[in-house]
């Protein structure tokens, strides 16, 4: 998987996916664990990629990827997540030759592992693998190779961050991904998280590293407030974690 990311000039193209650009990209969202799927196809070579999906809604997720006649390549996770169980598994089933991908340093299994730099294509498009970790050591964010969008998992969400009170988390750690691997794309690339609770789909690089108030702060504060959330468990970790070791099935192909 390991690779650089091809570079195109047509940041304008691909800014919103909608009908007259050669990207296609629908944001799907999971009441429960309040979690937003990512589709991105390429409208000329039919091939995609889904970002983060859920189990209950991967059946969702396959029927609409059939209805618009595209060939999944890759079900790909951010991270291990803690609140609900990826839908990667499933998909492999529903859609034959989608394989499963995540982080090496997440230590869960899949059919692909990747590393910071590698770069995962579909069609004229890849996504740049940036490693993000605090909220999880294995945490990534998945950069379009114009750097319109991003696709941040955990490690920034609208106005907010991923927790790092368990799964190894580290606030310093945290801090500094962001600050070096997120907030460094252009001021205008799109920002899609995981997850939202508030009702917001979308941001960007500016409005986070101006906006943003808990990444706003010194390195130091922003500790102190990482250590005070006092956040109650998540409602699924003792079992969504387990499963999604497995990328949310029992057997895989070998990596």
């Amino acid at each position: 998987m390991a690779g650089s990311v091809l570079r195109v000039a047509r940041r304008q193209l691909s800014q919103h996916g909608g009908s007259g650009a050669p990207i296609l990209l629908r944001q799907m969202f999971e009441p429960v664990s309040c979690t937003y799927t990512y589709l991105l196809g390429d409208r000329e070579s039919r091939e995609a990629v889904l970002i983060d999906p859920v189990l209950e809604t991967a059946p969702r997720d396959a029927q609409l990827i059939k209805e618009l006649g595209l060939r999944l390549l890759y079900a790909v996770n951010t991270h291990c997540h803690a609140d609900h169980i990826t839908g990667s598994g499933l998909l492999r089933s529903l859609l034959p030759g989608c394989q499963s991908v995540i982080s090496r340093l997440s230590g869960a299994q899949a059919d692909l592992h990747i590393e910071d730099g590698d770069s995962i294509r579909f069609g004229r498009f890849a996504l740049e693998t940036r490693a993000s970790p605090g909220h999880t050591p294995g945490c990534v964010t998945f950069v379009l190779n114009d750097h319109s969008m991003a696709f941040t998992g955990d490690a920034l969400l609208i106005r907010g961050c991923g927790r790092t009170d368990f799964q190894q988390g580290c606030a310093k750690t945290l801090y500094h991904s962001v600050h070096e691997k997120i907030f460094t794309l252009p001021g205008d690339c799109l920002i899609y998280p995981a997850h939202d609770y508030h009702g917001f789909t979308v941001s960007t690089v500016e409005e986070e590293r101006t906006l943003n108030p808990r990444l706003t702060r010194s390195c130091e504060e922003f500790v102190k407030i990482m250590d005070n959330l006092n956040l109650p468990k998540p409602q699924q970790i003792d079992f969504a974690v387990p499963a999604n070791m497995r990328c949310g099935v029992q057997t895989l192909t070998p990596a």
